[in-house]
């Protein structure tokens, strides 16, 4: 197995969750403004789409996308699929959430010139954020169980870090308490994140 990524991006989820796992695939890192690889050397000749994340299996199949990745991951690993299990609805539910209510404004406002435009999609991700606060009532987003939506709200608050973007104490203690676990900090190293 194969998981191309480029360091701090929302990739950086799904290689959290192969770690939680217990999957050790080969790393392969993108040049996301390049598109390059060391070999082939062109992005786009592996991916077609040009943007990580990408798992590769043994055979040659593909998965691309966030959650797809994050849900093949939940539904592969001994860690995810034994004891009590996330509703796959719920997490599925959470993923797009995070993917289309954080993730895409978060990307867009790194590019977008001009304050005002920016300052429009910082306050919308605050906001989600802000109702984020309101629902985690327990450890986890999903329950007392860590899942891998979890890590993809990880790899969103460490960018709400990068930006300098408040966020409740609440999920202040929630990112710090995962960024602590032992799969984050071995994907962390392993991105030369740590």
């Amino acid at each position: 197995m194969k998981y191309f990524y480029s360091p701090d991006t929302c990739a950086l989820a799904g290689h959290i969750a192969l770690a939680e796992g217990g999957h050790t695939p080969q790393l392969i890192k993108v040049d996301v403004f390049t598109r390059t690889i060391k070999e082939p050397g062109d992005y786009n000749k592996v991916n077609p789409k040009g943007y990580v994340p990408l798992l590769e299996f043994d055979d040659g199949r593909q998965l691309t996308e966030n959650v797809a990745i994050l849900n093949w991951i939940s539904r592969n690993s001994p860690r995810f699929s034994e004891g009590s299990k996330p509703d796959i609805d719920r997490q599925t539910e959470m993923l797009a959430f995070i993917s289309s209510e954080i993730q895409k404004p978060f990307v867009f406002s790194f590019f977008l010139p001009g304050d005002e435009a920016k300052s429009d999609l910082t306050k919308m991700v605050a906001g989600r954020f802000a109702y984020l606060t309101e629902v985690l009532d327990e450890p986890f987003l999903l329950g007392s169980d860590f899942s891998v939506a979890d890590a993809f709200l990880y790899v969103m608050l460490r960018w709400a870090r990068m930006s300098n973007m408040e966020v409740s104490p609440r999920l202040l203690e929630y990112r710090d308490r995962i960024e602590r676990m032992h799969s984050v900090q071995r994907a962390l190293t392993e991105e030369g994140l740590a």
